[in-house]
């Protein structure tokens, strides 16, 4: 009896030595998050995000290389349509590069260190860090965090589940929420190199966009001026489109969408012909940069722009709010009925 007891107390301690083993409390691993930020020197990551807009998913192939403190190198390739566009932070600013137009846009801006940014590790560990109200469970291969985000719509995309792999605390999923919890951005990461190879070349402008136009399948087909109008999918009450017209220009197409009602708002759609290396130039964007999802926009008091797979968007406004012309900018995804 003795020795039955013996047995049974010994495997009850060898159980909860292992729970005891295998299991990290909030306060350890936000411990640990803080010391990884610390020492992140550099990694490549690779991702893929799905974006969902009413019904439609775009969906991303991502990948983002980072070197410390500043240096930043964001390829987003869309999935189906074998467009890309790069965001990338070095010496000189914050460039958005759209290959297919030979078009480069640059901000004066402290992009991506204010606002949360699902793809970016050390974003999401800050993520974590600042909300002392973050929720904190586990699973047999994750540690699992639910935070407020720092988005500037963040009404609109409140909170966010980051899913960080056990063994090296590395990033494997992050859903972005809205108020009722559907998960309108959701980032996939399938490869991750912590302390990887990279030096301030990697992040040149030029190199970047001469290496990506290398890799276009088609250019004649980014070059024709053609383009699929897309209309928003956010409803603003009491505002209506009254009119679209299409505008013929030299070197392509432009449409302008009018909305009319409580709250007005011009939507113009512009596509043109790539520009030659020789004729290019980086243009310098008025506003503050502003994180779509999908790119970087400019944001000012009455208008908002952004390019995506090589079509400029433009929506101006005289009583949209901010948050607004993001909310609309941001649902500018499918192919809708009007």
């Amino acid at each position: 009896m003795r020795k039955k007891l013996l047995l049974i107390f010994t495997g009850l301690m060898v159980v909860f030595t292992l729970v005891a083993c295998g299991s990290k409390s909030q306060s350890d691993v936000t411990k640990e998050l803080n010391g990884k930020l610390s020492d992140l020197s550099s990694y490549k990551v690779n991702a893929k995000m799905t974006l969902k807009m009413g019904t439609d998913s775009q969906v991303y192939n991502v990948e983002i290389w980072h070197k410390d403190p500043t240096y930043y190198r964001v390829n987003l390739k869309n999935a189906k349509k074998d467009q890309s566009q790069m965001i990338l932070r070095n010496d000189e600013g914050v460039f958005v590069l759209t290959p297919a137009l030979n078009k480069s846009f640059k901000f004066q801006s402290d992009w991506p260190q204010n606002s949360s940014q699902a793809y970016l590790y050390e974003s999401l560990i800050k993520d974590i860090l600042e909300d002392k109200g973050a929720k904190f469970s586990t699973t047999k291969d994750f540690y699992v965090f639910e935070t407020k985000t720092r988005y500037q719509n963040n009404k609109m995309l409140p909170t966010q589940e980051i899913k960080l792999n056990k063994g090296d605390l590395s990033p494997a999923v992050v859903k972005v929420m809205d108020p009722d919890r559907n998960a309108l951005v959701t980032v996939e990461f399938t490869k991750v190199k912590f302390n990887a190879n990279l030096d301030k070349e990697d992040f040149d402008m030029k190199k970047n966009m001469t290496r990506a136009q290398l890799g276009l399948p088609a250019m004649a087909k980014a070059n024709d001026g053609a383009f699929t109008v897309k209309y928003p999918t956010a409803k603003i009450s009491g505002t209506k489109l009254i009119e679209e017209k299409n505008v013929e220009i030299d070197d392509g197409k432009r449409v302008v969408l009018t909305y009319d009602g409580k709250k007005s708002f011009t939507l113009v759609q512009e596509k043109v012909v790539a520009k030659t290396a020789a004729t290019n130039a980086s243009t310098f964007v008025e506003g503050q940069p502003v994180d779509l999802g999908f790119t970087i926009g400019a944001i000012s008091a009455h208008s908002i722009t952004w390019s995506q797979d090589g079509v400029d968007y433009m929506i101006a406004s005289k009583n949209l709010t901010k948050d607004e012309l993001i909310t609309v900018a941001s649902s500018v995804q499918g192919d809708m009925v009007k």
